[in-house]
């Protein structure tokens, strides 16, 4: 499984690095990147006879999803079946890539491997992100024309697409600090990879930023506040928040202040973005029972737009509203089943002792997953195929059991492998 793990965190690297993996060769690159290692994954359980197969239980309501897309888009039930195919291949390589993650992440080495990955990368590319913000030449990467416009960060085009990658980064690091689970020889490294990340997404000024990681906050105090924690281990959050502060006070807070200023006339203003929800509700309510087909709002959207700015309106900035104008009631359902199985077995693994390791780095998924569905409710992050795949893999982290590392003994002549949890 190795080979899996590895493949899954390299398609997570390449997506980010990419642009978010939102141009139609980096998608490409996604899904055959998906299928091959789904077929590598058959061999080898193939030639190996693995038939222990973990199901994780955020794939039902998705592959529900799945075959209601499939049915509008053989039903000609959708106003662009070419949009439809396209939402529809993605989502599958995004179950794919799930099911294959409960599949190699199954111990607590097998996700303390992924943890480091997620911690590691989530500073290199906020301290990317940096550099680029103080040495910007218009360019991505420096050399990369942006042809269609932008607010670009890190290596996003669009700066809330960034935020929404820090959100779900951030956790990881800062939940096992302020819960005190971080070895004493390891909190300045751990430290870094928190305050380098807060930085940047205070730097990116991404409003909806900002605001979902004070929810990421607010979730974390009250998990303190129920455990009756708060004076223990407050001051290790604190520290960690007044260090990014500082960083980002070194960094320029006038210069930040000014970015702020200067970004919100390129953004989408606050009457447009009412506008596009009122409209979008109304294509929800023309077509509620399955909607005008998955992928489809960007046709749709200008017979019901009501607000005309001479731009094309691709997403709702509303990832809730697009889903049921999309996909009606029936995919609403799928949604609502989603997140009640994210909320009902997170909090179900989090019923361990919290003194153990495992249930310390899920809840951190469950709070990054919670910030980063806040930010849904003002942006599209959903639809930024790397930052999905992303949250799907935290939401497997938050509601998986994690077992400890598996122990060789032989029965009836053959070797096989049998957990023991310790």
């Amino acid at each position: 499984m190795r080979f899996i793990r590895i493949g899954i965190c390299a398609l997570v690297v390449f997506g980010v690095a990419s642009h978010g993996a939102v141009e139609d060769w980096a998608r490409a690159v996604l899904e055959i990147g998906a299928a091959l290692l789904f077929l590598a994954w058959a061999v080898g359980a193939y030639l190996t006879e693995e038939h222990q197969l973990v199901v994780s239980p955020l794939l039902l309501p998705l592959v529900a999803l799945l075959l209601l897309a499939l049915g509008q888009w053989v039903f000609h039930r959708t106003a662009s079946p070419y949009g439809t195919r396209i939402e529809l291949q993605l989502l599958l390589a995004d179950i794919l890539l799930l099911f294959l993650a409960a599949q190699a992440f199954r111990t607590l080495e097998d996700w303390r491997s992924f943890v480091w990955f997620v911690m590691s990368f989530g500073f290199f590319v906020a301290l990317f992100g940096i550099l680029q913000h103080l040495t910007f030449n218009g360019k991505l990467y420096w050399f990369r024309e942006m042809r269609f416009g932008g607010i670009p960060f890190g290596p996003y085009v669009n700066r809330n697409h960034f935020a929404g990658f820090t959100e779900l980064v951030i956790p990881v690091s800062l939940v096992p600090l302020v819960l005190g689970k971080v070895r004493r020889e390891r909190w300045f490294l751990v430290s870094l990879f928190a305050v380098v990340p807060i930085g940047a997404l205070v730097l990116s000024a991404s409003r909806g930023g900002i605001i979902s990681f004070s929810v990421e906050l607010g979730v974390l105090f009250l998990w303190l506040v129920l455990r009756r924690t708060v004076g223990r281990h407050l001051l290790s959050g604190g520290a960690v928040l007044l260090l990014a502060f500082l960083m980002v006070s070194w960094l320029g807070v006038e210069q930040l202040i000014g970015r702020f200023s200067s970004l919100q006339s390129l953004e989408v203003t606050v009457g447009k973005r009412a506008s596009m929800r009122a409209d979008t509700w109304h294509i929800f309510l023309d077509h509620p029972w399955t909607g005008t087909g998955l992928g489809t709002l960007q046709l749709v959207f200008p017979a019901y737009e009501t607000l005309y700015d001479g731009k094309i309106v691709n997403h709702t900035h509303n990832d809730y509203l697009e889903g049921l104008a999309e996909t009606g009631i029936v995919g609403g359902l799928c949604c609502v089943w989603f997140l009640g199985v994210l909320l009902v077995d997170s909090l179900r693994r989090l019923s361990q002792p919290m003194g153990a390791f495992a249930s310390t780095v899920q809840f951190s998924g469950l709070v990054a997953c919670l910030g980063f569905l806040t930010h849904s409710l003002v942006d599209f992050n959903l639809h930024i195929p790397a930052n999905a795949l992303l949250f799907f893999l935290m939401g497997n982290l938050a509601t998986t059991e994690i077992r400890q590392a598996t122990s060789p003994v032989p029965n009836s002549g053959n070797v096989r492998h049998r957990r023991r949890i310790h």
